[in-house]
């Protein structure tokens, strides 16, 4: 069954939980456990109605606060699809959590409230999901029962959003608008009589017709290798497998292929998904290859079609989402984590920090605080094989580690 990864965001009391809730309720994917306790604790609240954010918010701040702090996973399934959605906050001061929930997201829900409209807060969520070149996006305008479904106003809220976009550096992305009652449950599964101007899907008709491609863009195969398989029976004594999980692009038994980085080249043998044999392997498939030669290839290297290598640098240019509350600053040293590859690595410099609100940039800052997203060189101790992030999402991205705390203190995505 396809997997379908959903990202979440909106502003506080958007009604971002309750949306989730709303869709587990219908979908009949909440067990009686749990539905006894959102009853018993929806009554003890003094509301007459089912609060379906108790569905989602784990963390007692969460509960008691009404907002959403961690980034939460919460999966379902219907008769097509396996879904995974990541419920991520959307306060400004939790913007490293959406970026962690949504790095992996093949699709977003962005909350809007029908009484609000677009405010600061959308701009930083439809900046980040563009920054992650996240494709398909849903604008759900929520609450949309507190403004007496008002096409007009969902109309008005709509055409806000699209001068949005327009400010937008990334146009592969497919946006659909659904006026929604996350609390009452207007277009979240089914359609809604509350709504007979509006003549399109609810949002999960919607979500079950996505196809639910990898969630890496389609370009140029890359496979880094994560084990080198030996076995240890005598019947299989000469063979030498490479295992990993191949991105961007297909694979096929007789392609030529070169190893990186030490640039030897030899032709596929073998491909492998457990102990099937394929002539061929898509992206987004966890394979096991053979090689014509017994070359040298090791953990950390990268396999990929002769021809299509990346290049190979030992600096470059990135946008970093920081994550950490000492202030990245020039000159400073860190661990980057490329793929299964860790180098030495020191920021020579910050060009500027982004405004997420599409509104420019601060050429004049010299450092990155916590939550902010800015521009900056680095310089490795060792040449890295690499692709820009907006053409292959896993090959072009990478984390910042502290070598004192080893803690992870922010996340890359090469220009």
């Amino acid at each position: 069954m396809e997997v379908l990864k959903i990202a979440t965001a909106g502003s506080v009391d958007d009604g971002k939980s309750t949306l989730i809730g709303r869709i587990l309720y219908d979908t009949k994917s909440l067990t009686t456990d749990k539905l006894e306790a959102i009853e018993t604790r929806s009554k003890a609240n003094g509301f007459d109605y089912l609060d379906f954010s108790l569905a989602t918010d784990g963390l007692v701040a969460e509960r008691e606060q009404g907002i959403t702090i961690d980034v939460a996973h919460i999966y379902f399934s219907t008769a097509k699809k396996s879904y995974i959605i990541a419920d991520t906050p959307g306060h400004i001061e939790y913007t490293r959590n959406m970026v962690t929930g949504a790095s992996t997201s093949q699709a977003s829900i962005i909350l809007v409230d029908a009484r609000n409209g677009v405010i600061e807060q959308t701009y930083r969520h439809f900046f980040i999901n563009n920054l992650l070149r996240i494709k398909d996006i849903v604008v759900a305008v929520n609450k949309m029962d507190l403004v007496e479904f008002s096409e007009e106003k969902f109309n008005a809220i709509k055409a806000e959003f699209e001068k949005m976009i327009a400010q937008s550096d990334y146009k592969d992305q497919n946006i659909t608008f659904v006026p929604i009652s996350a609390l009452k449950g207007d277009n979240v599964v089914s359609t809604s009589e509350n709504t007979p101007w509006y003549k399109g899907e609810s949002i999960l008709d919607h979500l079950e017709k996505l196809e639910a491609q990898d969630v890496f863009e389609k370009g140029q195969a890359r496979f880094p290798v994560q084990t080198v398989i030996r076995p240890k029976k005598d019947e299989f004594h000469d063979f030498r497998g490479y295992a990993g999980k191949l991105y961007g692009g297909d694979l096929a038994v007789g392609d030529q292929v070169t190893v990186l980085p030490s640039l030897t080249k030899s032709k596929i043998k073998e491909i492998y998904f457990f102990d099937k044999k394929f002539d061929k392997a898509g992206r987004g498939s966890s394979i096991n290859v053979t090689l014509e030669d017994n070359i040298n290839v090791s953990r950390g290297d990268m396999i990929v079609k002769t021809g299509e290598e990346p290049g190979v640098h030992k600096t470059l240019k990135a946008k970093v989402c920081w994550m950490d509350s000492k202030n990245l600053v020039g000159g400073t040293k860190y661990l980057l984590q490329h793929g299964v590859n860790r180098v030495q690595a020191m920021v020579t410099g910050i060009d500027n920090v982004l405004a997420p609100y599409f509104s420019g940039e601060d050429a004049s800052a010299d450092a990155l605080a916590l939550n902010q997203i800015g521009e900056v060189n680095i310089k490795l101790a060792k040449p890295v094989f690499y692709d820009k992030y907006a053409e292959n999402k896993t090959n072009g991205s990478f984390i910042l580690i502290d070598p004192q705390t080893n803690h992870t203190a922010g996340v890359g995505f090469i220009q």
